[in-house]
Formats: structure tokens, sequence, C-alpha cells
């Protein structure tokens, strides 16, 4: 894979037509998003007084729709869907609740990736990715643990913790550590995201309870940890490739360049119509980081109309994606990422402690 050409800069995009947002088309959006998901909902439960075997592809659909509105909070903590702030505050909120993330505090960290994406020495990616030397230093069964956490169908378990348990820890760490006056970091930055996160919290726990009591605890609880199971793993997975892959741009912090990290640091990642869809175009993800105040309907118009520019970038299918899981450790010497596989067969050749050694 060849890289971005050292003359292209980002003055050669034509940026400035593509990030005006409007509101005719998303909030249409909003209507095909959230009425069907509230409509499956409806459907959901009346198929499961028939039969539980019926469920699987309707669990299925709300999934997608569950990434569908996780997309679009993505675009709204952005102020990018919407024309003005509060209705991309307010549809952020509502978005949020449906999988349970309080929106504020998700965008805030969301924009740190942005601001960093590429500089390997600042942000290691979803999955906290190790150096070569922070590997070679963890004993046999640190590694293997290393290696099954990141497994991709981690994206289950892990997917479920992050939206159904973090954001309750979250907000009662947060207390305990305020009302104990430690000095561990908070989840919130501001007394907006404190509002925001506790708010969230408070509508999405009553929301729970109130449909469990209506409809049956052990039913809907069910349905919806499914839904939220499949939906994060969607997402998770999803972000992964989109900055994870062979050749990604793993640069250190001197010399990182944000052009190379948004252009070489995360894929165009070609999805069926479908799929598409239902992520809101996020697959191109080279022009959402080269600049995300671009609303999700912008997104492919941009792409086509710099097309010239983007010959080169890095480019996954479907077909291409798990491949891309391998990819779990950062070269920082090279300045690459590189597989496990390399490293504990001796192939990287890495300093650690001050010598040269093979990785065994």
């Amino acid at each position: 894979m060849s890289a971005t050409p050292r003359s292209i800069s980002r003055a050669d995009f034509v940026l400035g037509p593509y990030r005006a947002s409007r509101n005719d088309r998303p909030t249409w959006q909003m209507l095909n998003t959230l009425v069907p998901y509230l409509l499956l909902w409806w459907l959901t439960l009346r198929v499961a007084a028939v039969s539980l075997w019926l469920l699987p592809p309707l669990i299925l659909l709300l999934s997608l729709f569950s990434v569908r509105c996780f997309s679009l909070m993505h675009d709204c903590g952005h102020r990018s869907l919407f024309r003005q702030r509060w209705l991309n505050r307010g549809f952020g909120f509502l978005l949020g609740l449906v999988n349970g993330v309080p929106q504020l505090a998700w965008s805030r960290d969301h924009a740190d990736h942005h601001r960093t994406n590429g500089d390997w020495d600042r942000y290691r990616s979803v999955i906290d990715m190790l150096s070569v030397e922070e590997y070679l230093r963890l004993d046999p069964l640190q590694r293997r643990l290393y290696a099954t956490l990141r497994h991709p169908l981690m994206a289950f378990p892990g997917g479920f913790f992050y939206l159904a348990i973090k954001p309750r820890l979250d907000l009662v760490s947060g207390l305990i550590a305020s009302l104990t006056g430690s000095r561990a970091p908070r989840p919130w930055a501001s007394p907006a995201e404190f509002h925001d996160l506790l708010l969230c919290n408070l509508v999405w726990v009553g929301g729970v309870v109130l449909l469990g009591w209506w409809q049956g605890f052990g039913l809907f609880l069910g349905i919806y940890a499914a839904v939220l199971t499949l939906s994060a793993a969607i997402f998770i997975d999803l972000f992964f490739v989109q900055h994870i892959f062979e050749d990604s741009y793993a640069h250190r912090s001197e010399g990182w360049s944000h052009l190379e990290g948004a252009l070489r640091g995360t894929s165009l990642l070609r999805l069926p119509p479908v799929l598409a869809w239902f992520t809101a175009d996020i697959g191109f993800h080279n022009i959402h980081h080269l600049c995300e105040r671009i609303p999700n309907y912008q997104l492919r118009a941009c792409h086509d109309h710099h097309q010239h520019l983007l010959a080169d970038v890095p480019t996954l299918t479907l077909g291409t994606m798990l491949a891309c899981a391998s990819y779990l450790l950062w070269d920082s010497h090279q300045d690459r990422l590189v597989t496990i596989a390399s490293v504990d067969s001796g192939q990287v050749v890495t300093v650690v402690y001050g010598i040269e050694e093979s990785a065994r």
C-alpha cells in the first residue's frame, strides 16, 4: 500500500461546501431511524409472546438500528448533524439514551481521538495497544492474556460492558470519589458533563426498570442485552478496522502529521449499501478525520469530489476486515503496526533495555 504523496496538503482539499449542515436531512434521518426502531421494539415484544424462535432476525434489525443511532449521535457530538448547536445537543442526548451512552463525555473523549489519531505516543487505539517493547516485558501468561482480551470475539462481552455497565459505573465511582474527597480522576470534565451523565443514567435506568416491569424483566432485559451486545460489537469492530490495519500510519509524537493521520491512519471501508446506510456512511473515515465537521450526509460527495487526491488511501472491504485483527502491537522504532506472531517468532527486532535483541 503506497503512502499518501507528500505533495498533498490540506489546502488541496475543498472542504468548505461540504461542512454546511442542514436541518431537513437530519430531521428525515431522525424519523427514518427512531420511528422504525420503536416500531421494531413493539413488533419484537409482540412476536416474543408467540415464539422466541422468531426473535433472532428482529434482534439483528434492532441492533443495526442501534448502530445507526450511535453513528448519528457521533455526528451530534461533532456538532455537524444539525445546523444549530441546541439541536445537536438535544438529539445527541436522545440518541445516546438508545444505547445508554452519556453523549457529552463520550464526545469529549472522542474529540481527543481525532486530535491525536496516528500519534501513537499519545493514543493507543480503542484497545489500549502495547508497543513491542512493552509486550516483550510481559511473561508468557501475560502475553496470552493480552492477545485473548483483544480477540475480535471479545467485542461481545466488552461491548456489553461498554454500553450497559460502564456509564453506570462511571457515575457511581465519580460520586464516591467526590463524596470521599478522593483524588481519583472523575469521568466528567465539567459540570455540564456531570449533569448529562446523571440525567442520562436516571432516564436510562428508569426506562429499563419501567419497561421491565411492564413487559417482564426476564423478557425485556434478555432482548435488550442481546441488542446492546450485538450493536456494540459491530461498532467496536468497525472502529477498530477504521484505524488498525496493515501499514496504518502509526507515528511517534515527534514528526507526527495530522494530515497523514487522517489519510493513512484511517481506512476507507467499502461497505454494502445497506450497511453503509446503517452506519451513516462512516466508512468514509479518511474524509471524516480530515474534517469532523462534515456531516454524514456529505461524506460520500466530499470523497467523490476528491478522488484524485485519495487514490492511495488505505481501502478495506468486509472480506479484508478480519485480517486487521492480528495487528495488535506498535513497533515504535519503525512507526508501524505488527502482529504478535511476527514478534513471537523473532521476525521483529527492536531495542529493549538499551540492547538489541529478537523477540522470542
